[in-house]
């Protein structure tokens, strides 16, 4: 009988399943990024950090994550909200822009001011940090601006021959100074403010009169 030749063990394999950062846990490590980000700033912020503050393993965060820059834009893009996909559209450019200010994700947005704070001056100076932040968190709230001033030259609002490029910028900036640099609370009577007596006088077309400060704030 012949005798049986050696047995060949297939190799066995293992598969291991790598923890995700996703959905519920992906929030939460997004929430600790903001809070240490706030403690502590974005220069001396480390992903071993964040990783402590979430009790997540640093290995997981960068299965993620390739970079604090990417986790930080993200952290700071959820905790401050992005632009919903519905543009407002009250029929005028001020109702417009104060619909945008002063909602969700908008400029008078109670956002941390140590949130903010911690990343101005790491914006000048980390290169990966400023092009994720121009991307990924301001470009989508620029186009939606944009988007309403394009409609308001559109109905005649505002003047055919203005720079859009500086026109739609100015509120933004108006309130980052305000908030950043002097430290006061921007709320829904500064944005109106600003857009009456500065964004609409400049938008105006030249024969229409700007428009007077109205005392409510309904549109």
């Amino acid at each position: 009988m012949p005798r049986a030749g050696p047995s060949r063990s297939r190799p066995v394999t293992t598969t291991s399943k790598r923890p995700r950062v996703e959905g519920d846990r992906e929030a939460e490590v997004l929430d600790a990024a903001v809070r240490v980000l706030a403690e502590v700033g974005y220069d001396r912020l480390t992903m071993d950090h964040v990783a402590a503050e979430a009790r997540a393993s640093k290995a997981t965060l960068y299965r993620r994550w390739s970079s604090k820059a990417d986790l930080v834009v993200d952290a700071v893009s959820r905790a401050k909200g992005l632009p919903g996909p519905d543009q407002p559209d009250t029929g005028t450019l001020r109702g417009d822009l104060l619909a945008l200010a002063c909602g969700p994700a908008g400029l008078a947005d109670r956002f941390p001011m140590s949130v903010l704070g911690g990343l101005l001056t790491a914006l000048h100076n980390d290169p990966e940090l400023s092009t994720a932040w121009r991307e990924r968190f301001l470009a989508p709230r620029m186009a939606v601006t944009r988007a309403v001033f394009d409609r308001a030259v559109r109905r005649g609002e505002v003047d055919a021959d203005i720079d859009l490029e500086v026109l739609h910028t100015v509120l933004p900036s108006m309130c980052a100074f305000r908030s950043t640099v002097l430290g006061h609370v921007v709320d829904e009577s500064f944005v109106a403010d600003v857009l009456d007596q500065v964004v609409l006088r400049a938008a105006a077309p030249a024969a229409t009169p700007p428009p007077s400060r109205r005392k409510s704030l309904e549109h």
